[in-house]
């Protein structure tokens, strides 16, 4: 059964400069420290891409998924749903964008529904899930604001 996570930020950018980072595939591993490698295998007709594959470090080793973009709410929402997977038997998500005050800063919400192959005890996964928001959030930060990587804290 999958579990939920959602957490929240703010950026100091415009929608429009988050989106355009999260959009950015080939850049993620400049910046997203998980990731190891990123391969865009399809793009739709505006050549965004649509089908991603992420080589990943996970849980101690080496993971390989692909996800499929959704950008019906573009720029305001960017989804995604696993297309295959060795590791997760689902990889749903979306970053959900919206502008604060004069449009200068955005709220971004981080959601993630996640279930592995296998069996992990549920506390090992909710801790997990927390660590990857967490990161993610504080990385897209960091990239958006021009900062340096966040050092993580464990």
């Amino acid at each position: 059964m999958s579990e939920q996570a959602r957490e929240q930020t703010t950026i100091e950018a415009p929608v429009e400069r988050c989106f355009a980072t999260l959009v950015d595939f080939a850049a993620y591993p400049e910046w997203a420290g998980d990731l190891k490698e990123v391969d865009v295998i399809e793009t739709d007709s505006e050549g965004r891409a649509t089908v991603v594959e992420f080589r990943a470090a996970a849980m101690g080793r080496s993971t390989t998924y692909q996800l499929r973009y959704d950008y019906t709410d573009a720029p305001n929402r960017l989804g995604w749903g696993l297309v295959s997977g060795d590791l997760p038997r689902e990889l749903d998500g979306a970053y959900v964008l919206s502008p604060i005050g004069d449009g200068s800063s955005t709220e971004v919400v981080y959601e993630l529904a996640i279930d592995l192959v296998y069996p992990i005890p549920g506390f090992v996964k909710r801790r997990a899930e927390g660590r990857i928001i967490k990161t993610a959030l504080s990385e897209l930060k960091a990239r958006v604001e021009g900062s340096p990587r966040p050092v993580e804290d464990d």
